[in-house]
């Protein structure tokens, strides 16, 4: 598999990256052995770098991650962990910590999980309101002068905030949502980014599989699954989004691809310092989803899609109000 470096300063990765957070929680159902079997199928493909979050089911994901490369060599992967997000019982999420001491508490919990001495890269989850950013980046990298963390990261933030953590310790990645129908990361983040020499690690790249072309009015219904309390899998906004699925259906046909297949190699097309992270769960999706590593996108292709997919051309926000007041990323930028 082709290899990108995160950024200046980051690690080479794959090109395409492994999201695991659906293997444990929010999207319905999951299948640990088929979980386990699709992590081992996607190191075998060449995929190195696997995306979690120590909140993702409470540990739960950094514990199913630890099983599946338990026979993996670790200098033949590189760990990505979010960290930060507070949770109750009820599995309510109730704030931001990312003061130094909750970090390293955060880190020392997630490095025993993980069953490994290091983490890769290691990223707040979102901006603390609460405490400023270079306080919580300085406490990171006292922690990579210690030899548990390799590279520093951030998450859904935006360009003054990006410019503040980069100022203390040099940024790796952003990781962000990114997709033919999530384009905000256009209006300036991703050309900070650039100047910065700070990759790109993009979730959403299928939008939570609402284009990847099998995505139904009918889907996710017999689980508990987040998308259905989101707005654009809701109402008209669904439809008016299934409606953009279909005119992705035809244009990949034209390509001789599928539309999850064309989605991913779309964003893998912006720039060879971004890296798509797919969420596949079972084999048969990453199968797919490594096939967009086949697809090349031509100039014609690339402006039938931009015709299609205007920026903002989604139907209802990516997240429900109360987490969109969270994302530092959805701030307007200041001069």
């Amino acid at each position: 598999m082709e290899q990108r470096k995160l950024g200046s300063t980051g690690p080479t990765v794959s090109a395409l990256g492994l999201g695991c957070m659906g293997m444990s929680e929010v999207y319905g159902p999951a299948d640990r052995g088929e979980s386990i079997a699709t992590i081992h199928a996607a190191l075998d493909a060449g995929i190195t770098l696997v995306d979690t979050g120590d909140f993702y089911a409470m540990g739960h994901n950094e514990m199913l991650v630890r099983e599946a490369l338990k026979e993996v060599p670790r200098d033949k992967v590189q760990i990505s962990v979010k960290f930060g997000a507070l949770r109750g019982p009820a599995g309510e999420f109730t704030g931001m910590d990312t003061r130094p001491a909750a970090t390293r508490n955060f880190l020392a919990y997630s490095l025993q999980r993980l069953g490994t001495d290091y983490i890769d890269v290691y990223r707040p989850a979102r901006l603390d309101p609460n405490i400023p950013i270079e306080e919580t980046i300085g406490g990171i990298a006292d922690l990579v002068k210690a030899g548990y963390i390799k590279h520093i990261g951030l998450s859904e933030v935006g360009s003054a905030t990006i410019r503040r953590a980069h100022a203390v310790h040099p940024i790796a990645d952003l990781q962000i949502e990114y997709s033919l129908i999530e384009r905000g990361i256009e209006r300036d983040i991703l050309t900070t980014c650039r100047e910065l020499g700070i990759g790109i690690t993009a979730y959403g790249v299928l939008a939570r599989g609402l284009i990847s072309g099998h995505w139904s009015k009918d889907s996710g219904k017999t689980g508990k699954d987040y998308r259905l309390m989101t707005p654009r899998f809701q109402g008209s906004n669904l439809d008016a989004n299934l409606a953009l699925v279909e005119q992705l259906r035809a244009i990949s046909a034209e390509i001789g691809a599928t539309p999850a297949q064309v989605a991913i190699a779309w964003v893998a097309a912006q720039g060879k310092q971004i890296v798509p992270l797919v969420g596949a769960r079972p084999r048969n999706r990453l199968t797919e989803a490594l096939g967009a590593a086949k697809v090349t996108l031509t100039p014609a292709h690339l402006a039938v899609l931009a015709t299609a997919f205007p920026p903002d051309v989604a139907a209802g926000t990516r997240y429900a109000a109360e987490q969109m007041a969270h994302l530092d990323s959805e701030k307007p930028a200041t001069a």
